[in-house]
C-alpha cells in the first residue's frame, strides 16, 4: 500500500476507472452476444440488435475504451456475419 497521499489517490481513482470500464466492457460484450444470436437464430429484429451493438461499439472507442481499430474489426465482423446469413 502507497505511503504518500498523491499515490494513494492514484489507487482510488484507477479503481474506480476499472469498475467502470468493467461494467461499460460487460454491457458491450452482452449487446454483441444478443445480435450474434439473433443472426444465428434468423430473428425478425436481427439488423436492429446488430445496429445496436455497432453504436456500442461506437461509443466504447469513442470514450476510448476499445482501440478504434479493434472497434472496426468487432463491426466489420458482425456486418459480415448479418450479410451472409441473408
Amino acid at each position: 500500500m502507497p505511503n504518500i497521499k498523491s499515490a494513494k489517490k492514484r489507487v482510488k481513482v484507477i479503481a474506480t476507472k476499472t469498475a467502470r470500464n468493467k461494467a461499460y466492457n460487460s454491457a458491450l460484450k452482452t449487446t454483441v452476444k444478443k445480435a450474434t444470436t439473433a443472426i444465428d437464430t434468423g430473428a425478425a429484429d436481427k439488423a436492429e440488435a446488430v445496429r445496436l451493438a455497432m453504436k456500442n461499439i461506437d461509443q466504447a472507442a469513442a470514450k476510448g475504451i476499445l482501440h478504434k481499430n479493434t472497434a472496426a474489426r468487432r463491426k466489420s465482423a458482425l456486418a459480415r456475419k448479418l450479410n451472409a446469413s441473408a
